[in-house]
């Protein structure tokens, strides 16, 4: 049984939240050389409320995936009790919504109010905040009383010292584990001095942990440097950015490591975790600097895969090596799969091994619509689809009920509609009745529409449009923290 220790933010070295770098090959790269804490890249609530979270299998992880299958935070086990997860909001409400969503699966909640960002800003987010303290206040407070692990914020100083300190002040109140302070203004950028004197202000002033930001500029050349900025502010703990984001070596006790080595570790966790080769190039980049007009740094900007950016840096083997291990493992969990539908599957189901191709079939007409349409002939009610997600691919399956037998395709789909048009298409050939396929001649669905038919195929009753029948249920296999969603049936 794994024990959480309640993470601690007092003497502590940290990855700061970055956009576009905080991603998990880079969080872990900064554990490996001695980071404590990482915190991910700002993520906006909005996203991840309409995010699923699924365990991916073959990587070992826990995806947090958007509706049109891209992966929005994506973690594991190695970081499960020393990741924070930022989010962007200005909403208790939806904050609270996410930080369960995500709450078992890392160490704590932070909330960005320090992002001057317009992108972030214009959304009421980040620094624009600031500006609002009873908002603060209202999601703080929210966090603090709604979920069991430790809540920060972030946040950039204030015109004044004094209106800086009693923001603070006000913010310690609402029960957060610690504030990690930028020493900059929203409006000053990185070639700014970063005001160290503001940070001490703040860490005198208040008892919970201050983690002082932005001395990457000024002070953290190297290792040695962290704890002189740490005593500059007088600060519990320091978090850096864009010093670790040019080398995450910046962590490690014993000096910085060779930027080829740490480039190749970076790249050894981005085809491990499947990291999309966009972000992959974009860290690198940051990391190569003055170097990209080198013959490496000219191949890595022309790279247009993963594959390809492991090529650049002669890690052409161990791409090839790394996707076979995964395509086996893939295979064989989708072999275990199979065979335990096959073992305990329902006897009673009707299979057939078919794909619906709408290219098949005339514009706006579907196997689904036959369907309805010969239920209503028969009397029957309408068709009930259930649908399930195997979290391994991520593809789906359909079982439809009609007359009160159960049909489905064995072949999965990429998306939940085509999966139920195969598993009408399955009912309808093993009733006998057509199915509407160009190949079948007349079209009577088509003849009604033509004439104009004014009885809707779909009782009024019900306001439903025929192509999108309400009576069906979705059991997904991700989970949700605020409820229990049916598994895929075996």
């Amino acid at each position: 049984m794994t024990v959480n220790t309640p993470l601690c933010f007092r003497g502590k070295k940290i990855l700061a939240p970055m956009v576009r770098v905080g991603t998990l090959p880079m969080r872990l790269l900064a554990l490996d050389y001695g980071a404590d804490i990482v915190y991910c890249e700002e993520l906006i609530d909005i996203k991840m409320l309409q995010c699923k979270r699924v365990i991916n299998e073959v990587l070992e992880t826990v995806d947090f995936v958007a509706p049109n299958d891209r992966v929005v935070f994506r973690t594991c086990e190695r970081e499960r009790e020393r990741v924070v997860f930022q989010m962007g909001s200005a909403d208790a409400e939806r904050a609270l919504a996410v930080a369960k969503l995500v709450e078992s699966d890392v160490a704590g909640i932070d909330i960005n109010m320090g992002c001057p960002k317009e992108y972030s800003t214009k959304g009421g987010m980040g620094a624009a905040l600031l500006s609002d303290p009873d908002k603060i206040e209202s999601i703080l407070t929210t966090l603090v009383k709604g979920i069991c692990k430790p809540v920060t914020c972030k946040i950039r100083i204030l015109p004044s010292v004094e209106d800086t300190v009693n923001l603070v002040k006000r913010i310690e109140k609402t029960g957060i584990a610690a504030i990690a302070v930028h020493g900059r203004k929203k409006e000053e950028r990185p070639q700014h001095p970063v005001h160290c004197d503001v940070i001490k202000a703040i860490s005198e002033a208040v008892s919970i942990p201050v983690i002082a930001n932005g001395g990457s500029h000024d002070f953290i050349k190297e290792y040695a440097d962290i704890e002189t900025f740490q005593k500059a502010t007088a600060a519990s703990s320091v978090m850096i950015a864009r010093a670790a984001m040019w080398n995450p070596s910046v962590f490690r006790k014993e000096g910085f490591c060779p930027l080829k080595d740490v480039m190749q570790d970076y790249i050894k966790y981005a085809v491990r975790y499947d990291n999309h080769y966009t972000n992959t190039k974009y860290c690198l980049c940051q990391m190569l600097r003055e170097q990209l007009e080198t013959t490496q740094g000219k191949k890595l900007h022309a790279a247009q895969s993963t594959q390809e950016i492991c090529e650049a840096f002669e890690m052409g083997d161990f791409y090839e090596e790394t996707t076979a291990i995964f395509e086996a493992k893939k295979a064989s969990l989708e072999t275990k799969v199979q065979d335990e539908d096959d073992q305990t599957e329902d006897p009673d189901v009707i299979k057939m091994a078919v794909r619906f191709d709408k290219r098949e079939y005339p514009p706006q007409i579907t196997p689904k619509m036959y369907l309805l349409e010969w239920c209503r002939k028969e009397k029957h009610p309408q068709p009930v689809y259930e649908t399930v997600q195997r979290p391994l691919d991520r593809l789906f399956c359909s079982v439809v009920t009609v007359a009160e037998r159960k049909y489905r395709s064995t072949l999965w789909d990429k998306s939940k509609k085509l999966a139920e048009q195969a598993a009408a298409i399955v009912c309808l050939r093993a009733l006998g009745v057509p199915e509407g396929k160009l190949c079948e001649g007349e079209n009577h669905l088509i003849n009604k529409r033509k004439r104009g038919d004014q009885e809707p195929l779909i009782s009024r009753d019900h306001g439903e449009d025929l192509a999108e029948p309400s009576h069906k249920k979705a059991n997904f296999i991700e989970e949700t923290s605020d409820m229990n969603v049916p598994k895929m049936p075996r």
